[in-house]
């Protein structure tokens, strides 16, 4: 049981720690690459990269709070929930898809809190529009929650498909 738990310990610690790498070698390459609020059209207007720091949270949310709100709102808890969250898919039996998607959640989050920790900002620097459909500024944090979202999502989605078809095979 406690080799089991190690080598959970040990995946989970490679998908975090590759999703903070990525997050953390791209931010740094646009710092260094790209001006402030410079514009980069890489795909028409379909695909920017652009250099955005972020006080607040997800499209600047909290950036006008005072600084030991920010702090408390904005790096404690955060971190206390991910650290939570690592316990959790530690001791806990999850799916490995799930186990992943939160590694990749956790990953994410703790890219941008070194970042608000480390420059008090997180750098955003990718926009992305196609059609009507357009996003906010982001990073690859961002991007590593949104998947490991919603690869909970579609595993979710998957097991009920999957439970309502044995309700229908079972009499």
């Amino acid at each position: 049981m406690k080799t089991n738990r190690l080598i959970k310990i040990f995946f989970a610690l490679v998908v975090i720690v590759s999703n903070i790498s990525c997050d953390q070698l791209t931010k740094e390459k646009v710092r260094e690459e790209i001006s402030k609020n410079e514009t980069i059209k890489v795909i028409d207007d379909n695909f920017i990269l652009t250099n955005v720091e972020n006080t607040g949270a997800a499209m600047s949310l909290g950036e006008n709070l005072n600084p030991g709100l920010k702090i408390v709102f904005l790096q404690v808890l955060p971190l206390l929930v991910l650290l939570l969250l690592f316990l959790y898919i530690i001791k806990e039996k999850t799916s490995r898809s799930n186990f992943i998607a939160f590694s990749f959640i956790i990953g994410g989050g703790i890219g941008n809190i070194y970042d608000r920790i480390l420059y008090n900002s997180v750098t955003d620097f990718m926009y992305v529009e196609v059609g009507g459909l357009h996003t906010g500024i982001f990073n690859m944090a961002d991007v590593s929650v949104v998947v490991g979202t919603l690869l909970i999502l579609l595993n979710s989605i998957l097991f009920e498909i999957k439970k309502r078809q044995l309700k229908r095979v079972s009499f």
